[in-house]
């Protein structure tokens, strides 16, 4: 039997979500083991003088414990 944890991030990027995503999955696997799945619960952007200046997504990253 494996037991599992899910954690919350938010990543960011001035590209697009796609990057925001890979971006923060790339990073959150430099300190968590095991990394079996991501959810993205949200997406939203950050607008300045009428222009999309960063995409973010805020999102559920599940890894399995070592035991």
């Amino acid at each position: 039997m494996s037991v599992a944890k899910t954690i919350e991030i938010v990543s960011g990027s001035r590209k697009s979500f796609d990057d925001a995503m890979r971006s923060g999955l790339k990073t959150a696997s430099k300190t968590l083991k095991n990394v079996t799945g991501a959810w993205i619960q949200d997406q939203e952007v950050v607008i300045a003088a009428n222009k999309i200046t960063e995409y973010r997504v805020r999102m559920r990253v599940t890894f399995v414990l070592e035991g």
